[in-house]
């Protein structure tokens, strides 16, 4: 894999291939959030006080974020605790060229930040990352006198940000239908550029992925930030982001979406620790839509458990997944155990994100026997009347890679390309996985 991916070298077989499944249960820990961790990880730098991140991710995508920090100034420290980081509220250096991979959360949160840092930045990242638009949130930025050029394509990375003259407003509008990064980047920039009267950002159009949002307004306040929100308007006053000292990450609750599904498809129980009732994350919600098919959910504080229905099989379902973008694509491999159609909606995102996953997922659905039906932003599946040994193609995209993993609980092989996609997010994710099973 190339070299900006991780810092470790790791040696992967082109193919991995996942056994027949005839039952999983047991109890799992999982790796830190990865929308949580870079999010700490910037807020961290731009805090006044030294901040220790506990529970941090390791894996690519925060490599990604801690490797930008470093350019930008700030270095982040293994200590016995955890991740320690010294925030400096303004980064040091003023010219800097930033490649960020295919991390959309590193791209969008950066370019926000760094739009009114008084530096001369250039933001790169890997050939599908040139497909991903970033329009949306330029054109915001540009809105409030932020200089931002494409190197390339409008409307697409990469960028060259020159240092802004100046805030020139008080209030921007900025669309969020595409990405809800896009809002959480403003969010985090505004106590930075915000006058004395304060900043306000007001959404127009649709919103997509809203609890993320929400998971980026709850970090902020316990780095000292309010965000005060008002119909489709958020508004922030100028103030400084303040480290709370030690930060604990919850585990990933989109990586606990595989094995509550394993759970539900391959018997049970199994139970997931680091999420549950108090969980901060909106992905914690595919829990409920497992309930709604007929798996057996089971909630603490902390945990989630889940388990096959007990005297019938998983039952189809209808499901507007905006709250649950990235965990949906789990549910369209728990669709292939269900009796009957099911249909997932409102999932346009899918289209921009590591590659285009309504495309994915319904050529690779329907290698394994599933019969696929796809439009802009839905996904309809029939289950297959008999699974289908298939060789999966992931896409360089990592939860292609564990979705996929989980179709060997229909009784078949499942032979995953390019497994080594996982570090992006969950480096160990094949080991995990068969502490699990029985085969």
């Amino acid at each position: 894999r190339a070299a900006w991916h991780h810092r470790r070298v790791t040696t992967w077989p082109v193919v991995i291939t996942a056994d027949p499944i005839a039952r999983a249960s047991g109890a799992i820990s999982l790796p830190g959030s990865k929308s949580i961790s870079n999010r700490a990880l910037l807020l961290s730098a731009l805090a006044d006080g030294r901040t220790v991140l506990a529970h941090m991710l390791d894996a690519d995508d925060t490599w990604v974020m801690r490797r930008a920090l470093s350019v930008l100034g700030i270095a982040s420290v293994n200590s016995g605790d955890g991740l320690a980081i010294t925030g400096q509220r303004r980064f040091e250096s003023r010219d800097a060229s930033l490649h960020l991979g295919n991390s959309g959360t590193a791209f969008r949160l950066l370019t926000a930040v760094l739009a009114f840092a008084g530096g001369r930045y250039i933001l790169d990242g890997v050939a599908r990352m040139h497909e991903r638009p970033i329009g949306d949130l330029v054109d915001a930025l540009h809105g409030v006198g932020a200089r931002i050029r494409y190197a390339a394509n409008e409307g697409f990375p990469p960028l060259i940000i020159e240092p802004a003259r100046r805030i020139t407003a008080d209030v921007v509008a900025i669309r969020a239908g595409v990405s809800s990064q896009f809002l959480s980047g403003l969010l985090i920039a505004a106590p930075l550029i915000a006058s004395p009267r304060g900043f306000r950002i007001v959404v127009e159009g649709s919103l997509v992925s809203e609890p993320y949002v929400a998971l980026t307004i709850a970090m902020m306040s316990r780095f000292g930030v309010d965000v005060a929100r008002d119909g489709h308007t958020y508004s922030v006053a100028h103030s400084v982001y303040r480290s709370p000292g030690r930060f604990v990450i919850e585990s990933d609750a989109s990586s606990a979406s595989y094995f509550l599904a394993l759970g539900a498809i391959a018997g049970g129980p199994v139970t997931v620790n680091g999420v549950g009732r108090n969980s901060v994350q909106g992905d914690i919600r595919f829990a409920d839509a497992l309930a709604q098919m007929g798996a057996r959910i089971t909630w603490t504080d902390d945990s989630i458990t889940s388990a096959a229905p007990e005297n019938a099989g998983l039952k189809a379902i209808d499901l507007d997944c905006n709250h649950i973008p990235d965990a949906a694509m789990t549910l369209a491999i728990v669709a292939l155990f269900a009796g009957g159609q099911s249909t997932l909606r409102n999932i346009g995102s899918w289209r921009v994100k590591e590659t285009d996953r309504i495309s994915a997922m319904a050529t690779e659905l329907r290698k394994v026997g599933a019969e696929v039906a796809e439009g802009p932003d839905w996904i309809r599946i029939d289950p297959p009347a008999k699974f289908l040994e298939a060789t999966i193609d992931t896409y360089d995209d990592h939860r292609m890679a564990m979705c996929f993993s989980l179709v060997a609980a229909g009784g078949v092989p499942v032979h995953i390309r390019d497994p080594g996609c996982v570090s992006k997010t969950f480096p160990d994710y094949f080991d995990r996985l068969a502490q699990l099973v029985r085969r």
